[in-house]
C-alpha cells in the first residue's frame, strides 16, 4: 500500500507541480499550526487588556499611580505581542498565497491588529487609548476563536481573486479597529462621568482628554470606511458589472458612514454640543459597524457571502454587554 501511495505523490508532484504547495510552504503551515500564535496571543491580549484597564483607571482616581516607566514597560510589551501577530499574519499570507483578511477568522484578526496598529501608533501617550486599544484586540481576537468561526486556511472564491482584495478589504476592515476604540473611548468616558466630583477636577481632564483622542479615532476610522466603500464600488464594476447594488454589505456600510458622520457632526448642534453625548454617540454607533460584520455576514444573503458562515444562535454574554452598556449610560447621564 504505501508502494502505491508513493507513486501516487510522485505522479502528484510531477504532473500537478503547477499547483501543489511547495514543501518549504507545507512545512512552514505545520509549523506555524504547532506554534499557535494567533490564540496565544489572544490570551495576552485578554489578560493585558483587563489589567491595564484597572491601572488606567487606577491612575485616574490615585495621581500617585502615574508613572512613565509603567507606560512604557505597557508600551514595550504590548509592541511585542503586536510584532509578534504581524508575524503570524505574515506567516498565514505567505501560506495562503492571499491576503489574510479573506473570511470571517481572518478579517477578525485583522481588526484586532488595525485595532493595535491605531493604538501604539497613533495614541500611545495616553494610557487610557491604550488599554481601550488592548481591550478591543482582545475582544476581537477572543471572538476570531469562538467555536462557531472556522480558522482553517481555505482556497480564495474566484471573485476574491484580486489586487482589490488587498486594498479594498484592507482599508475598509481597518476603520473597524478605529472605531472600535472610539466605541470603548466612549463607553470609558461614561464611567468616568459616573465618578465626577467638583472635588475632582482631574476626572473632567481627563474625560477632556479621552474624548479628545476619540474623535481623532472616529474622523480617521470614517475616512478609511468612506474611502473603502468607494474602492468597494470600483471593485463591484470590474466584478459584478456595476459600482452600486443595494447588496446588504453595501447598505449596511452606508448605513455606518451616515451614523458616524452623525455623530462627528453632533457638535455643530449647540445642544448637543456635550463630552457626553459625544460619547455615548460612539459608543452606540458601533453598533452599525457589529451589524454591518456580524449581521449581514451571518444572517442576511447578498452577493458578499463568500465571507460568510452558517448563522449562530447569539451568545448569552452579548445580551448581557448590551444591558451593561445601556446601564451605563442610564447611571452616567445624573452627572453629564
Amino acid at each position: 500500500a504505501n508502494k502505491y501511495i508513493d507513486f501516487i505523490s510522485q505522479y502528484q508532484t510531477k504532473i500537478g507541480k503547477d499547483v501543489i504547495p511547495s514543501q518549504t510552504r507545507i512545512d512552514n503551515e505545520i509549523l506555524f499550526n504547532k506554534l499557535g500564535i494567533f490564540p496565544k496571543v489572544t490570551i495576552a491580549y485578554v489578560i493585558i487588556g483587563f489589567i491595564l484597564f484597572i491601572v488606567a483607571f487606577l491612575t485616574v482616581f490615585n495621581k500617585k499611580w502615574e508613572s512613565s516607566k509603567v507606560n512604557t514597560v505597557f508600551f514595550v510589551i504590548l509592541a511585542v505581542l503586536f510584532t509578534i501577530q504581524t508575524f503570524g499574519m505574515g506567516m498565514r499570507w505567505y501560506i495562503s498565497g492571499h491576503a489574510p483578511w479573506s473570511d470571517t477568522y481572518e478579517s477578525l484578526v485583522y481588526i484586532a491588529w488595525s485595532a493595535m496598529f491605531a493604538g501604539l501608533f497613533f495614541f500611545r501617550k495616553s494610557l487610557m487609548a491604550l488599554s481601550a486599544t488592548v481591550v478591543m484586540a482582545g475582544v476581537f481576537m477572543f471572538t476570531a476563536h469562538l467555536s462557531g468561526i472556522d480558522p482553517q486556511i481555505t482556497n480564495l472564491v474566484p471573485v476574491l481573486k484580486s489586487y482589490w482584495l488587498t486594498i479594498h478589504v484592507s482599508i475598509i476592515t481597518g476603520s473597524y479597529g478605529f472605531l472600535a476604540i472610539g466605541a470603548m473611548l466612549g463607553f470609558m468616558a461614561l464611567l468616568l462621568f459616573i465618578f465626577r466630583d467638583p472635588k475632582k477636577p482631574h476626572i473632567d481632564d481627563t474625560i477632556k482628554q479621552i474624548t479628545a483622542i476619540n474623535e481623532a479615532a472616529l474622523i480617521i476610522g470614517l475616512a478609511a470606511l468612506v474611502v473603502g466603500n468607494f474602492l468597494g464600488g470600483v471593485w463591484a464594476n470590474e466584478s459584478w458589472g456595476r459600482y452600486w447594488g443595494w447588496d446588504p454589505k453595501e447598505t449596511w456600510a452606508w448605513v455606518s458612514i451616515i451614523v458616524y458622520a452623525f455623530v462627528l457632526h453632533l457638535r455643530m448642534i449647540p445642544k448637543l454640543n456635550s463630552p457626553y453625548i459625544f460619547a455615548v454617540g460612539s459608543t452606540l454607533a458601533f453598533a452599525s459597524i457589529l451589524m454591518t460584520y456580524f449581521g449581514v455576514n451571518f444572517y442576511l444573503s447578498g452577493m458578499h457571502s463568500y465571507a460568510t458562515g452558517d448563522p449562530v444562535p447569539i451568545p448569552t454574554w452579548v445580551y448581557v454587554l448590551t444591558a451593561m452598556v445601556f446601564v451605563v449610560i442610564a447611571i452616567s447621564s445624573r452627572k453629564r
